[in-house]
């Protein structure tokens, strides 16, 4: 009998190859029931089993040979069996990551939305932005966020503020980063799927509104109000495609 392909990872488990795994359910079963013996006496401590949604029907099998869900994408399932009792797993990702734009031009004006969908009837003013996609970075995302909302192209300047929340999406967490943004254009062209309004609104006018949030003022104050933190790449320290470092003005220089 072989065993599943699988390789050693550095928590002292064995992943299992996704590509290779037999689309016979009875195959599948033999072999895994044989693998998971075999690691069990080279004292592996955990499993990975990673199952593409097109071999969904593998997975009552691997539940019923002691495999927990660990977590899911939309094209497929990652299980683990814990072999030795307490064996440490890494948790999946427990955050979103957004960031939104604060730009003002010349005329002291805000560059606001107001969105399609929300809560109240009144229009309620925000910031432009959202969520950071896969291997995006901070200062990537809030231009693309602001030019696809607002029409406005914008260039990073500095990280502001963050906000760490609680209990968000499907009670998951979410970081908030606060960017300020200068603008390289004006004319506004909204997004019609999300956006319901978009405009350059008085600084002072945006403080004063009633409908905006507390949170909200806060940052637009602290934009305006703070150098805030700026890009700096450190010599020999990983890859800047994978990274971004943000320190307090002045350091770039040490």
């Amino acid at each position: 009998m072989e065993l599943l392909e699988a390789n050693p990872n550095p928590f002292g488990g064995i992943v299992i190859n996704p590509e290779p795994i037999p689309d016979d359910p009875k195959t599948f079963q033999a072999q895994l029931t044989h693998s998971l013996d075999t690691w069990c006496d080279e004292n592996y401590k955990v499993v990975w089993l990673e199952i593409p949604i097109e071999k969904a029907a593998l997975i009552p099998i691997a539940t019923a040979a002691g495999f927990t869900f660990h977590h899911s994408m939309e094209n497929y399932l990652l299980l683990i069996h814990r072999l030795v009792e307490g064996a440490f797993v890494p948790p999946f990702a427990t955050h979103y990551t957004g960031a939104g734009g604060v730009v003002i031009n010349e005329k002291n004006e805000l560059l606001v939305v107001s969105e399609r969908y929300r809560r109240r009837n009144n229009p309620s003013y925000k910031l432009p932005g959202g969520a950071l996609h896969p291997g995006e970075h901070i200062a990537e995302c809030v231009t693309r966020e602001v030019m696809e909302e607002t029409g406005v192209q914008t260039e990073f300047q500095a990280l502001v503020c963050f906000r760490h929340w609680h209990g968000y999406r499907y009670n998951k967490s979410d970081i908030y980063f606060v960017c300020r943004l200068s603008p390289l254009s004006q004319d506004v062209v909204k997004q019609d799927e999300e956006i319901e309004e978009c405009l350059w609104m008085p600084v002072q006018d945006y403080l004063d509104d009633e409908f905006v949030s507390v949170f909200n003022k806060h940052i637009v104050k602290a934009a305006l109000e703070s150098p805030g933190a700026t890009p700096m790449e450190i010599q020999g320290y990983s890859d800047p495609e994978k990274h971004e470092i943000f320190m307090p003005a002045g350091m770039e220089h040490l």
